[in-house]
């Protein structure tokens, strides 16, 4: 937050470390994921401009994890699974912002094929951001 839009110089390199933290588990209590979307929630704040052409592979990453902390069968406590999916969620509807409701209408036919409860509420409530 201490670079605000300067933080555009470095968006190629922090979205490849953001990817990639992302994708991995990194054990029951899953600091490093909630740190990086807290990082990532942040980045989008300040760097909302250049973020629409972002949205392709972060849409992805985000879904992506979704879907794994709701399928995950680990050692994950219910309290950590939640602020998960929370945290992912509030970025989706910060994207959608910063993208002029792109993300909805790109999450209208997933949401509606979507069989699992728990990651189609979250698509919902990304629906019913204003």
């Amino acid at each position: 937050s201490r670079l605000g839009i300067l933080i555009v110089r470095h968006l190629k390199r922090l979205e490849r470390v953001i990817l990639g933290y992302l994708e991995v588990s990194d054990g029951p209590q899953e600091e490093a994921r909630l740190g990086i979307l807290e990082t990532l929630q942040c980045t989008i704040e300040h760097a909302w401009p250049r973020m629409p052409c972002r949205l392709p592979v972060l849409l992805k990453a985000l879904l992506r994890l979704l879907w794994d902390v709701h399928t995950e069968q680990g050692p994950t406590p219910e309290p950590v699974r939640a602020a998960l999916l929370h945290r992912a969620t509030q970025c989706l509807i910060l994207l959608d912002h910063c993208c002029q409701g792109q993300v909805k209408v790109l999450l209208e036919g997933v949401q509606s094929s979507c069989g699992e409860n728990r990651v189609r509420e979250c698509l919902r409530k990304v629906q019913e951001s204003t």
